[in-house]
């Protein structure tokens, strides 16, 4: 494994890291606690020091299941690795209500503090404002007073809704009131590149996520596979899921290599030959697939000409979660 600076925050980092959201909701089907918990102790000793988690991935009874889950999971091990969590959406409270002021972040730390089992959160980020008029003006100070308290190293902003929400990074980045970004990032979806690069060039951490294309991109999937209902990817017609499927195999047919031998290591590579992104989040479920993910840090970059291959691949953005 190598390691990068998030940024301007100085945090070490794992090129390679974990993402929580299918350890703690059912989106992609059900994931026993031992079975999280040997996925986490799997990435540690693959060398993974970072974990994105939040308190929405959790269901309608408990908020920030994967929160706890991964506190558990890390145990005394916590200190060898940066945690970064969200506020502003919870399950319990409805998927699409927001809390993005100063009493909701206040509270939605202390809570993610106990879940966690830890004193500080390393990176805190907005998780997904759909507009800038859902931030209350207090929201600031109080994030200020968290990170002069030590419950919170550094700020940041997980971008969804990204034509609606993208300028919002893009200003409060320059008036240094956050300092890492999150947003959907891989061969199949390529909106968020030139603000990765604009801020990635001027000091910003940059978290890629769903860079497996919520599983199309992890080499598994057939265009006969059918998802169990309610999970997240059951909403695809079966048009899609084979066009899906039919442009998986062309990136594969292309980019998986000697040293490269996966679908799923060669969608975290190209992402990592970004020069901008910080790090990539492999959302996996099992302790094989994060072993698998973890290995493209270690493989050789992809030529001039292989990345410009799989450029011309790219003929549309698939939409992310």
């Amino acid at each position: 494994m190598k390691y990068r600076t998030l940024g301007r925050t100085g945090i070490n980092v794992s090129e390679v890291s974990f993402g929580t959201w299918a350890l703690g909701s059912p989106v992609y089907g059900s994931v026993g606690t031992s079975d999280a918990h040997r996925a986490i102790r799997g990435a540690l000793d693959a060398g993974i020091t970072f974990f994105d988690t939040a308190p929405l991935y959790g269901n309608k009874d408990e908020d920030g299941i994967a929160e706890k889950i991964l506190g558990q999971g890390l145990g005394a091990d916590r200190d060898k690795v940066a945690i970064a969590t969200k506020f502003g959406r919870y399950p319990t409270l409805g998927h699409m209500n927001t809390y993005f002021h100063a009493e909701g972040v206040t509270k939605s730390v202390e809570d993610s503090l106990r879940r966690l089992g830890t004193d500080r959160i390393d990176v805190l980020f907005f998780h997904s404002p759909q507009s800038r008029e859902q931030i209350h003006d207090d929201i600031w100070a109080a994030l200020e007073k968290l990170k002069k308290s030590g419950k919170v190293r550094a700020v940041g902003h997980s971008i969804s809704w990204f034509p609606e929400t993208q300028q919002a990074a893009r200003d409060w980045a320059a008036e240094r009131k956050i300092d890492v970004i999150q947003v959907v990032y891989s061969l199949f979806y390529r909106e968020s590149e030139k603000l990765i690069a604009d801020l990635g060039a001027a000091g910003i951490g940059v978290v890629a996520r769903e860079s497996l294309a919520n599983g199309f991109l992890g080499g598994a999937f057939t265009k006969d596979i059918v998802f169990p209902e309610g999970s997240l990817n059951a909403r695809y017609s079966r048009e899609e899921i084979i066009a899906r499927v039919e442009t998986a195999d062309r990136y594969k047919a292309l980019l998986v290599r000697r040293d490269i031998r996966s679908l799923a290591q060669a969608a975290m590579r190209w992402v990592l030959d970004n020069p901008n992104v910080s790090l990539v989040l492999a959302g996996s479920r099992k302790i094989e697939e994060i072993v698998d993910c973890a290995a493209a840090s270690d493989a050789a970059p992809y030529s001039a000409a292989e990345l410009a291959q799989a450029r011309a691949l790219h003929t549309r953005d698939w939409a992310p979660a």
